[in-house]
């Protein structure tokens, strides 16, 4: 049987791991694209070789190092093009393996640049995760690992979270842990009855 594919997705510091952490406790098999990255960039990974063609300097230790590559991106923005042509088809492969392999009625694709771009076509139906802007600016600079310049580049790369919402089957608002929660119970619900009546 064909598995139900449900793609999670939402801004920086609007909830996603949070959530994907619910789904997975409720026993849904979750593929995270972030940690795809990270395991083709550790030793052995399948972008290692070539990312360190295109920019040796970024492998480090046997693997890829990220502020490596942030830099190189930094100097000559067009090196971001360069990069992503040999990352994404790796991680596209990587999704696809666990697609094929996992065995389970309902699957997670958690990607948090799903609606802009392709991978949102696999998807069966699009859960976004949202709060409002000032609790999620107040949440990633609470984090203290970027600057507010920082946040402010990363989110003028995603598409506003009110275009999102509304291209979502399912908003979940993640204001509180009960909040996410009950709206993960309530879609879960949801999908499972559309199954059983398939």
């Amino acid at each position: 049987m064909t598995p139900y594919i449900l793609g999670l997705t939402g801004g920086i510091g609007m909830g996603k791991s949070t959530t994907a952490a619910m789904f997975r406790a409720a026993g849904l098999p979750v593929w995270d694209a972030d940690a795809a990255v990270h395991r083709l960039y550790e030793p052995g990974g399948a972008a290692v070789a070539p990312l360190a063609r295109l920019l040796p300097e970024a492998l480090v230790n046997g693997g890829i190092d990220r502020g490596a590559l942030k830099a190189a991106i930094a100097r000559e923005p067009g090196v971001l093009r360069q990069i992503e042509a040999i990352v994404h088809p790796l991680v596209a492969a990587d999704r696809q393996v666990f697609i094929e392999t996992t065995d389970a009625p309902v699957l997670v694709l958690d990607i948090p640049l799903l609606l802009e771009g392709p991978s949102q076509e696999l998807c069966d139906g699009i859960a976004v995760v949202s709060v409002p802007a000032e609790v999620q600016r107040g949440r990633v600079l609470a984090r203290g690992t970027m600057t507010e310049a920082e946040f402010e580049r990363i989110r003028s790369l995603q598409m506003p979270d009110a275009e999102k919402r509304d291209r979502a089957t399912w908003v979940i608002e993640t204001m509180t842990l009960d909040m996410a929660q009950a709206k993960v119970d309530q879609i879960l619900s949801e999908i499972r009855k559309d199954l059983d009546h398939a």
